[in-house]
Parts: C-alpha cells; sequence; structure tokens
C-alpha cells in the first residue's frame, strides 16, 4: 500500500487484527525483512510495516536526513494512520530511530522490542567518528591528481576495511554519515517503558557485547539471545524470534 508523508510516497503494509506492532527495518533493507514473522504474528496481532524514505518502494528524501527526522517521519506516519503503537520493534538501523524516539516520548508505545540494535556502543561511535571524518578527508584528496583517476576503487576500498556501509548507500551516503555518528547512550538511559532486547549470539555486525551493554543502559529490560544466530536473528530463527515476541507482548 502507498501513502504521502510530508509530499514522499511511502510503501508500508498492514496485516492481522489486534494489538499494533510497528516494524522499523534496518539499513540497505525493506519491510520485507520481517516477512518471516508476519505469517506467525499476524495471528494474534495487527503487524504494519514500512519501507522508510530511501529505503524498498518508497520515495528518497528530497533533502540529506539525519536521525531527528526519521523519527519525526515514523511520528507523521503514525499520526496520519491515526493508529496507537503497542509494541515498537526495531532493527539495526531501526533500532536507532525506535531508541531515540521512545527516549524524547516523540512515539509512545506501551512495548519496545529491540533486535541487534545500533547506536549505543561507544567504541562503534569513536570508531564511526574517525571514519566520518576520514570519509570526508578521502573525498577532498581525490579531487586531485593522481588520485582522482582511482577515486571510485580507493574509496571503495576503505569503506570495505571499515566494513561500512557507505558506499552501498547510493544518495543516501551523507545521511547515512549523519545517522552513525550520534551516541544513544543517554537516550538509552531514558526509556522506561518495558523493552525486549533480541539478540544472535554470533552477530558481527553489532557484537552481543553491546547488546548486553544496551541491556545495562535501559533499566526496565530483558535481553534474549538466540544461539547459533547473526545480524539477521529473526530471519534466520523466526519461530523462536516470534514467542518471544509473543509472550513479551501478549
Amino acid at each position: 500500500m502507498k501513502i504521502i508523508i510530508k509530499n514522499i510516497a511511502i510503501e508500508y503494509s498492514d496485516e492481522g487484527e489486534g494489538p499494533v506492532i510497528l516494524f522499523l527495518h534496518g539499513w540497505k533493507d525493506n519491510l520485507h525483512s520481517f516477512d518471516s514473522l508476519v505469517p506467525i504474528l499476524s495471528q494474534q496481532c495487527k503487524i504494519i510495516r514500512i519501507d522508510l524514505p530511501g529505503f524498498g518502494n518508497s520515495e528518497l528524501p528530497q533533502t540529506t536526513w539525519n536521525l531527528d527526522n526519521y523519527v519525526q517521519f515514523v511520528k507523521d506516519f503514525i499520526d496520519k494512520l491515526n493508529i496507537q503503537v503497542d509494541a515498537l520493534i526495531g532493527h539495526s538501523f531501526g533500532g536507532r530511530i525506535a531508541i531515540k524516539a521512545v527516549a524524547l516520548n516523540i512515539i509512545k508505545p506501551k512495548k519496545l522490542i529491540l533486535i541487534a540494535s545500533a547506536g549505543i556502543a561507544k567504541t562503534r561511535t569513536i570508531r564511526n567518528c574517525f571514519f566520518y571524518i576520514f570519509a570526508k578527508a578521502g573525498k577532498m584528496i581525490t579531487l586531485f591528481p593522481p588520485f582522482i583517476f582511482w577515486r571510485k576503487q580507493l574509496r571503495k576500498k576503505l569503506y570495505n576495511i571499515a566494513k561500512s556501509d557507505y558506499f552501498l548507500s547510493g544518495k543516501l551516503k551523507n545521511t547515512f554519515l549523519n545517522v552513525i555518528k550520534e551516541d544513544l547512550t543517554s537516550f538509552a538511559n531514558k526509556i522506561i517503558i518495558p523493552t525486549l532486547l533480541i539478540w544472535g549470539d554470533q552477530d558481527k555486525t553489532i557484537p552481543l557485547e553491546e547488546g548486553r551493554s544496551l541491556s545495562k543502559l535501559i533499566c526496565n529490560s530483558k535481553l534474549e539471545i538466540i544461539i547459533n544466530t547473526e545480524h539477521f536473528v529473526h530471519q534466520e530463527n523466526p519461530q523462536k524470534v516470534a514467542e518471544i515476541i509473543q509472550k513479551f507482548i501478549l
């Protein structure tokens, strides 16, 4: 289905009946990230999923966004649909949005679920800041000969070494840089609603140690660890993840 939010055409889906669960996907992903969970959860819940602006079948924002823009977008989407969100679920980048939105009381779900959420590790934030500066410096250096001739190859190698999504972000590259430089530690500390964290024990993108740190920051939280799964834990073991979500929500 399509809806217009502040002149941006947005793709979303609405399935099932019952308590409302709103899903927010990760970077470079789309609403289909949660396809494996929907047949299970929609039996008892109303499942709403969005292609965030710039991803999937939703239009690209006309300007460079930051995390606050995405938070406000989700708020506008909820208001446009006139729904009360019972549970907000964010995976990875979607978790960043959820943490800040709930901490600032901009979005007011009854419960929060974070799946391999990004945004709070200080070591990662420091690395991201260095990467941000290095990316900007690299862009300037490669404007001049002889580096200009190898610009694309050099930058791709840099981003691969840094294990960054920047190179594959297309027109969202500057938005990506805005997002990764923000540390959400202080915001996580402000969350007071019941919160469930779900993590794969083999996650290399956002390691389990970061999940444990996040759990300590959120006072009313519980961490569930799924064995033998990685960053897309909800796709690798959807039955187990769905059972954990159902138990937490219902």
